[in-house]
């Protein structure tokens, strides 16, 4: 069993809760996806205009959008209970978290800039 002295909240059930929650919306956008790609081979030519149209809808992008944020949720809990459970170091904890905190954070600005520009 491993016992987590500092940074830690008993995110147990609730870390678990959100990580198959993620899951299941990266699942659906990848599902989406690879539908789109399919039916892009098999009716249309594929090729960049078709990309290009299939993210002009605002659903797509909605729906890409969040995925994104699933993301960053999901490595979020697995980088912070990788963090948790290997690092000693309660200082060398807080700086691994602000990076990946950071990094994280700019992922996610950078996907709202590349899809809603």
């Amino acid at each position: 069993m491993v016992k987590r002295k500092s940074l830690s909240a008993g995110h147990g059930i609730n870390g678990w809760l959100q990580q198959r929650v993620t899951a299941v919306i990266m699942v659906i956008a990848i599902i989406e996806v690879f539908v789109f790609m399919f039916l892009a081979n098999e009716v249309i030519d594929a090729n960049f205009i078709s990309w290009q149209q299939f993210f002009s809808f605002t659903f797509v992008k909605i729906f890409a959008q969040l995925t994104f944020i699933a993301v960053v949720i999901h490595g979020w809990i697995g980088m912070r209970d990788v963090w948790l459970d290997y690092v000693k170091s309660a200082g060398a904890r807080i700086i691994l978290h602000a990076v990946t905190i950071l990094w994280l954070a700019g992922c996610l600005i950078y996907s709202a800039k590349i899809l809603w520009s």
